[in-house]
């Protein structure tokens, strides 16, 4: 919104012209969400509290988080409240990438309010069933990725890159839609199954976002993307303002997250940012390097996968407890110590992720 009117007041006054640049919108969209969330953390805080929208715990899950019992859930509203926000006044709202992304994240953050409500107002820790969810998942992970697909420009946006192989393409054609989509609500996925310590999953979002920030707007500015020998993408560099607007917001939210925690994000959150991660990975064609620079994602979701699965066929379990950090709990680490140092691991995996675009 801000950039129209913007482009308005450059008419009189030279200097608005800098807000042209993605770069410098980027900069104000990061303030912008990190502010908003500072601003309406603590009224959201005193207003679920007031309301007893608290955490319902597992009884089978760590002894030691039953303390947690009753804790303020669905902080992720704030997390969507402030990227939305700073979208509409730094983004341009034509660009369809920026457009189509960012109501994505909306749609499944709508799945995952859902989701919470059933568990705080039932006392349900399952919350919606795991087929409704996956059903109503599907419609909006699919309908993004067909939205991607048709809108495309070039011909790069049904292809899937090799990271560190030059000139190493497949052509997909249509099954760009299938592979997106498993992209989008397997990342969706991941992340929600991450969210459960104080700011285990939102580091590694403020992490990964930034990076795929870096990529959009690569891959969206033709020099740069001649010179890194990466696709050159029309328009998909403003989805650097999204990006930036999620690294702010989640910076903002893990104020209140940081251990020990005034606030959880719930399903609200951590499905529409996994979304949300998913998508930008598809608008620039970077789908395998988030599987990298995602790795903690990867692990936590496969941990579960091998444990359901090791449990039916052997009836023994591989893990002392799935997700994979509580498997960590279980041997003794602090609930700090699994945080940090997936943090840390997640901070080696950027940095390998964006090696890929000189790495080849």
């Amino acid at each position: 919104m801000l950039i129209y009117l913007t482009e308005y007041l450059q008419q009189y006054i030279s200097g608005f012209g800098v807000f042209s640049y993605i770069t410098m919108r980027a900069i104000m969209s990061v303030l912008t969400a990190l502010i908003l969330s500072f601003i309406v953390g603590p009224a959201m805080i005193r207003w679920l509290t007031r309301l007893k929208v608290g955490q319902t715990i597992r009884q089978d899950g760590p002894q030691t988080h039953l303390i947690k019992t009753g804790t303020p859930t669905m902080g992720g509203t704030m997390i969507i409240f402030s990227v939305a926000i700073a979208v509409v006044l730094w983004g341009d709202l034509t660009n369809h990438y920026l457009l189509v992304i960012t109501l994505s994240m909306l749609g499944f953050g709508a799945i995952g309010f859902v989701d919470d409500y059933q568990k705080v107002v039932y006392k349900d820790p399952e919350g919606m069933r795991s087929r409704t969810k996956f059903l109503l998942q599907s419609i909006v992970g699919f309908a993004t990725a067909y939205a991607l697909y048709a809108l495309a420009t070039v011909p790069a946006e049904s292809q899937l890159l090799i990271p560190y192989m030059k000139d190493t393409v497949i052509y997909m054609g249509a099954w760009t839609v299938v592979f997106s989509y498993f992209v989008i609500v397997g990342t969706s996925n991941a992340v929600n199954l991450t969210d459960g310590l104080d700011g285990l999953a939102i580091m590694p979002t403020v992490m990964i976002s930034g990076a795929l920030g870096v990529f959009a707007y690569l891959t969206g500015h033709a020099y740069f993307s001649d010179y890194l020998n990466i696709p050159y993408i029309p328009g998909v560099g403003e989805l650097t303002i999204l990006a930036a607007a999620l690294v702010g917001a989640g910076l903002g939210f893990l104020w209140f997250n940081a251990h020990p925690a005034q606030v959880f994000m719930g399903d609200v959150g951590s499905l529409a940012i996994g979304a949300t991660l998913g998508g930008m990975a598809v608008a620039v064609k970077q789908e395998l390097v988030l599987v990298i620079m995602g790795g903690i994602f990867v692990a936590e979701t496969v941990s579960v996968i091998l444990q359901v699965g090791s449990y039916k066929l052997r009836k023994k379990r591989i893990f002392l407890m799935a997700p994979l950090h509580h498997h960590y709990e279980q041997k003794g680490w602090h609930e700090s110590q699994v945080i940090v140092r997936f943090w840390i691991i997640t901070i080696i995996l950027v940095l390998i992720g964006l090696a890929s675009l000189k790495l080849r």
